[in-house]
C-alpha cells in the first residue's frame, strides 16, 4: 500500500508518495496557478507516473496547506505547521527549530526533537520576506528569481532595506539602483532584512538557541543567500534538506500512513 501527502500552497502544489515503510517513492512540485484543482490533479498524476503506482493502490491521502480543503478523496486535512514538523523530523531528525518561508507567509516552529510541535509564531498579515516578496524584488532588479540565490556574493557594505512592505521595498530597490548601488550589495541587504525579520519571530518561540538544531523548509530555502543571512543573524547554522519545498507534503503522507489503520 502507498500513502499520498498533498500540500497546496499559494505558489506551488507539492505531492509526496511513500510506501508502507515510509520510503519516498516520488515527489512533485507544480505551480498552483489560478486553478488549484488542476494543480492538485497534475501533482497527483506526476507522483503516480514517476513511481509506477496505480491510483487504486493509494490507501490514504492527507492534505495540508491553505488549499487543503480542495483536495478530494482525502481521509483528513492537517495544518501545515503539524505537517512541516513531522516531515522535517523525517528529513533531518532532531530538528528543534524549524523556519518555514513559503509563498505568502512565514513561520517559526519549535519542536520537541521528535517532530511534535511545542510552539509556533507566524507572519500571515503581509508578504514581507516570503516567496512573493522575493519575486517582487527580482522583478525590480530585473533578474530571474533563481539568480537571487548567489547575487549577494562579494558584498561588503552593511546596506539594509528600511521597509519590508513589498510595495515600499520594491520602490526602495529601484531608488538604490538609481543611486548607483551595486546589485550584490542590494541583494545582500535584502537578505539581511529578511533574516532580521525572521530572527524576531524565532526568538518568540525559542529565546535561547544554544545547542538547538535549526532547519529551514519552504521554497525560499532554495535561496542560499537567504539561508546564509539567517545563519549569520541567528548565530547557528541553518540546515536545509534536499527538497525543502516537499517537507509539508511528506509530513502529510506520513500522517496518512499513521491514520490509515486507525
Amino acid at each position: 500500500m502507498y500513502y499520498l501527502g498533498l500540500d497546496l500552497g499559494s505558489l506551488s502544489c507539492d505531492a509526496v508518495l511513500i510506501d508502507a515503510d515510509a520510503n519516498i517513492m516520488a515527489t512533485s512540485v507544480v505551480p498552483t496557478g489560478a486553478k488549484n484543482r488542476e494543480a492538485i490533479a497534475r501533482a497527483q498524476r506526476e507522483v503516480l507516473e514517476l513511481s509506477g503506482v496505480a491510483e487504486t493502490d493509494v490507501a490514504a491521502t492527507v492534505s495540508t496547506g491553505y488549499g487543503r480543503e480542495r483536495v478530494e478523496k482525502k481521509i483528513a486535512t492537517v495544518t501545515e505547521i503539524t505537517c512541516h514538523g513531522r516531515g522535517m523530523e523525517a528529513m533531518l531528525p532532531g530538528t528543534r527549530v524549524l523556519i518555514d518561508i513559503g509563498g505568502q507567509d512565514s513561520k517559526a516552529i519549535f519542536l520537541d526533537g521528535k517532530g511534535r510541535v511545542l510552539d509556533f509564531a507566524m507572519n500571515d498579515k503581509c508578504a514581507a520576506g516570503t516567496g512573493r516578496f522575493l519575486e517582487a524584488m527580482a522583478r525590480a532588479l530585473q533578474v530571474d528569481i533563481e539568480e537571487l540565490a548567489n547575487l549577494d556574493q562579494g558584498a561588503v557594505s552593511n546596506l539594509t532595506l528600511s521597509s519590508m512592505c513589498t510595495v515600499f521595498a520594491e520602490s526602495e530597490v529601484v531608488s538604490l539602483i538609481a543611486e548607483g548601488k551595486e546589485v550584490n550589495e542590494i541583494v545582500a541587504g535584502l537578505n539581511r532584512s529578511i533574516a532580521s525579520r525572521t530572527l524576531s519571530m524565532v526568538r518568540r518561540v525559542c529565546p535561547d538557541l544554544t545547542g538547538m538544531a535549526l532547519a529551514m523548509s519552504g521554497g525560499v530555502a532554495h535561496n542560499q543567500g537567504v539561508v546564509r543571512a539567517l545563519s549569520a543573524a541567528l548565530g547557528v547554522p541553518v540546515q536545509v534538506p534536499e527538497k525543502p519545498d516537499t517537507v509539508g507534503a511528506l509530513g502529510a503522507a506520513l500522517i496518512a500512513r499513521d491514520r490509515n489503520g486507525k
